[in-house]
């Protein structure tokens, strides 16, 4: 083996080891275009990456023609579009050249004729409305929670509130003493009063009145039947994060939930449908990460299922898969999350969907479903009933229509909604090819409706 085709040999065991390692860095194009400008661009705006011109979808090389003529024009264009100089590499393997182009992360936002691309897993998305906005805060070193509020001084601060806070987080333990310090000396300490005034977390958090500078920072919850069409009666809570907090479990507990009785020994218990760790933990999910530019945060509580709703997207870092999975935590609002750790209320690692995922095993309720829907993020728990107590609800409801295999299958979607016809075929004792036919017809008949594709869940429809 001669020199040359030692290095590029290494060379290219190289990069076949950081493709394996950083595939969500990586993209594959045979040729250039300039649509690929915005790959550049998306990668610069998020963690950086590198682009392989002379590859297929599988990382084979193909070979580019004039090779050389695109190194020397590439750098030029990229300047002159996107203001940025990466670094491109002319490689070859097997006599095949190609070339590897290397984007390193902006410390600055990168748009590309006014538009600004981000890059998440496999994925190049355009950024618009509030996401863009929070982006080039971010990038900007600001977030919304640390902006100060126009015209407000500290008679908007509720000072029982306030109080509330001190003591709490004496119990917690993850303050000092601050019981001796004022209202004003508090805010300052935790970074909510600044010498140009109140932050918009020092609003939401202690605010007499919140809604007076944004509208929308109310909970509305509606109890509903089986779907959205059968509603029954609404509330509306109003108040800081702290006082939402309360007066929305409390709402919950008095009146939009039932406190299932069960014995143990001579012990009478009455617990709520849904644990209130669960609960407590989706609220202060919304509270603390909501958008507050967006629309109210919606608690629906219908007769199967609980469902809460808040405005903003997930972080562009993450997805509704990665919140099953371990993953560090990127608020929205850090300093709304901060005092909220500071008091105990919240811990600082990520880990809410895994306290909720847990209180539902704990109490044998389903895992619980979220999705982004509506330019927001929707928590979704699930009650206990069993799958033969539902088959023999469905099937007083449908009659003759339905035989027991297909009142069966509605009854395991409905305990379970994301149930793989695998697992289907397991419990019912059938082939899968069964279970594809019934669910078919189920399908054809408006029985149900799949939500989200393979990764999706089953809908039940009443």
């Amino acid at each position: 083996m001669n020199d040359k085709a030692k290095s590029s040999s290494v060379l290219n065991t190289q990069h076949s080891a950081l493709v394996k390692g950083e595939s969500q860095n990586i993209e594959w194009k045979q040729s250039w275009h300039d649509d690929y400008l915005k790959w550049i661009c998306g990668f610069a705006n998020a963690q950086g990456g590198r682009i392989y011109i002379g590859k297929d979808d599988a990382g084979t090389v193909t070979g580019l023609p004039k090779a050389k003529k695109l190194v020397e024009d590439l750098p030029n264009k990229i300047r002159d579009q996107l203001g940025l100089m990466p670094h491109i590499n002319l490689l070859e393997e097997d006599d095949k050249p190609y070339l590897e182009v290397i984007v390193e992360a902006s410390t600055v936002p990168i748009s590309l004729r006014g538009s600004y691309y981000w890059r998440s897993g496999s994925v190049k998305q355009e950024m618009k409305g509030h996401a863009l906005t929070e982006f080039l805060l971010k990038k900007m070193g600001m977030t919304w929670d640390r902006a100060i509020v126009e015209n407000a001084s500290l008679d908007d601060i509720y000072n029982p509130t306030i109080e509330l806070f001190k003591k709490e987080a004496v119990t917690a333990g993850r303050l000092p003493d601050i019981s001796g310090l004022s209202t004003k000396e508090l805010l300052k300490k935790l970074h909510l009063l600044t010498e140009k005034g109140l932050t918009n977390a020092a609003i939401v958090l202690f605010g007499k009145d919140p809604g007076r500078f944004y509208p929308y920072t109310y909970v509305k919850i509606g109890r509903f039947g089986l779907n959205m069409v059968d509603m029954r009666f609404q509330e509306v809570c109003e108040g800081n994060l702290f006082q939402l907090l309360r007066s929305v479990m409390e709402q919950l507990e008095r009146k939009f939930l039932i406190k299932p009785i069960r014995f143990e020994g001579l012990r009478r218990i009455e617990e709520l449908e849904y644990p209130v760790p669960a609960l407590r933990e989706m609220l202060l999910n919304a509270l603390v990460h909501r958008n507050y530019m967006g629309s109210m945060t919606q608690l629906r509580v219908m007769d199967d299922r609980l469902s809460l709703w808040n405005a903003g997207t997930l972080p562009l870092e993450l997805s509704v898969e990665k919140l099953f999975q371990v993953h560090r935590s990127i608020p929205r609002n850090p300093l709304i999350a901060e005092v909220c750790y500071r008091v105990g209320y919240i811990d600082s690692w990520g880990r809410g969907i895994e306290k909720i995922t847990d209180a539902c095993k704990m109490a044998g309720l389903p895992e619980p479903i979220i999705e982004e829907n509506s330019g927001g993020v929707a928590v979704e728990l699930l009650k206990s009933q069993t799958s033969e107590m539902l088959g023999n609800q469905l099937g007083n409801q449908l009659g003759n229509q339905l035989g027991s295999t297909k009142q069966r299958i509605l009854a395991e979607m409905k305990v379970n909604p994301k149930i793989s016809g695998a697992q289907l075929a397991t419990l019912l004792g059938i082939s899968t090819t069964a279970v594809e036919k019934n669910i078919k017809q189920l399908r054809e008949d408006g029985l149900i409706n799949r939500i989200g594709g393979t990764r999706g869940y089953w809908e039940v429809k009443k």
